[in-house]
């Protein structure tokens, strides 16, 4: 018999301290709820269950970004439902003006009308907005840029200086880069769109005192808006020389003029909508609605029976613009909506995987703990008749 190493007590002691860090397991996970609270729980698991929450969280915000895209639209296709409004009403009053029964002075009543409509449809499209975005004047996003890609906020190199404040690029071509050149004060914009080459030149003014001056390549879709001058320097050809050097293009991206929508987990996952310009210059056929009525003066009075005839086909024109925007905004709509019911059962079932990695089935652990439990409290008892033992020895010596 050896009294100086109790090997039955070490070995029991051994089973004991296991038992109780089994026991304290068993404890920390039915307390917290998780079967991993640590990697050394399940490294594999805990590894694969961190990309399953990125994934699941990503795909709960994409479902909240799609939500809000639906508001921004119905914001947008809220204002173009007045705009319709406003556009069958002007509609309405040229039809009254293309009868003779009318005298001048009648008709310059109906021209007074439609110039404060027409007024109503510029406000509307350059004030409605959404979280401080303006949605349907053409500046919720300008192009996208390549390598010297004219941007809002380039500087010309001009003394006085002069500055992009604006880049419209709501009817060019998508997916296309536009080049400047320019001769004298004479600037030129040009493209190859579907194999053709197409260009249009423009005369570039002096910006000797300080403003603004928006060059409209109508032709191609692009409007080009400058700020600042005030400088002798600061002459047309100077300007048109600094635009086609320092800018160089104005690249527009595979759905250009186009809002983007985050509705995915993961980088790419996007989603463009077109969101046009609805300012009264850009709607109807070649003649605008506001060059239209301005045509015979200030009041926008239409004097004529042929005028107020040929306005009628104009606004004809405009309305179905604004119904095809708002097709647009209608068919984006119930796409986003069938996204967010696909993201949230993509979350929801991605929840559920990570879950039987991460989550602890109560019931079987708390079998385990009651196993662990019988376990350190025999294990106790154990120690103690172990440690009593050695005491046998002392039979020997009487």
């Amino acid at each position: 018999m050896r009294i100086n190493h109790n090997i039955t007590a070490l070995n029991t002691y051994r089973q004991l301290s296991s038992n109780n860090d089994n026991l304290s397991r068993s404890i920390e996970k039915l307390s917290s709820g998780l079967r991993i609270n640590r990697a050394g729980d399940d490294a594999a698991g805990l590894a694969i269950s961190e990309k399953m929450r990125g994934q699941i969280r990503g795909l709960d915000q994409g479902a909240r970004n799609a939500q809000d895209a639906i508001s921004m639209i119905q914001t947008a296709e809220g204002a173009l439902n007045e705009t319709h409004s406003i556009l069958q009403r002007m509609r309405e009053l040229a039809v009254q003006g293309s009868n003779d029964t009318l005298q001048t002075e009648d008709r310059k009543a109906i021209g007074e009308e439609l110039k404060a409509l027409a007024s109503e449809i510029d406000r509307i499209a350059n004030s409605t907005q959404f979280n401080g975005k303006t949605l349907l004047n053409g500046s919720i996003v300008t192009s996208l840029h390549g390598t010297n890609g004219a941007q809002v906020g380039d500087a010309l190199g001009t003394t006085g200086p002069i500055t992009v404040s604006k880049i419209d690029v709501s009817n060019a071509a998508a997916n296309t880069m536009y080049t400047f050149s320019d001769v004298g004060n004479n600037l030129t914009l040009s493209a190859s769109v579907n194999g053709v080459t197409v260009s249009q030149t423009l005369t570039v003014a002096g910006m000797n005192t300080a403003g603004e001056q928006t060059l409209n390549f109508n032709t191609l879709g692009v409007s080009l808006t400058i700020t600042g001058g005030g400088d002798p320097n600061d002459t047309g050809a100077d300007i048109a020389d600094k635009i086609a050097t320092n800018l160089q293009s104005v690249n527009t991206a595979s759905g250009s003029s186009s809002a983007q929508f985050a509705i995915g987990a993961n980088a790419g996952q996007n989603m463009l909508v077109s969101f046009g310009d609805m300012n009264t210059d850009q709607l109807g056929n070649a003649s605008n609605i506001n060059t239209l009525v301005n045509s015979v003066g200030a009041n926008l009075v239409i004097d004529t029976l042929a005028k107020a005839q040929t306005l009628i086909t104009e606004i004809d024109a405009a309305i179905v613009d604004v119904s095809t925007q708002r097709g647009v905004f209608g068919a984006a709509q119930n796409r986003l909506e069938h996204t967010i019911n696909n993201l949230q059962a993509s979350a929801e079932n991605l929840t559920s995987s990570e879950s039987r990695i991460r989550d602890v089935d109560m019931a079987k652990e708390l079998m385990s703990q009651t196993k662990n439990n019988i376990l350190a409290q025999a294990a106790q008892a154990m120690l103690a008749q172990a440690n009593q033992t050695p005491q046998g020895v002392l039979q020997l010596l009487r």
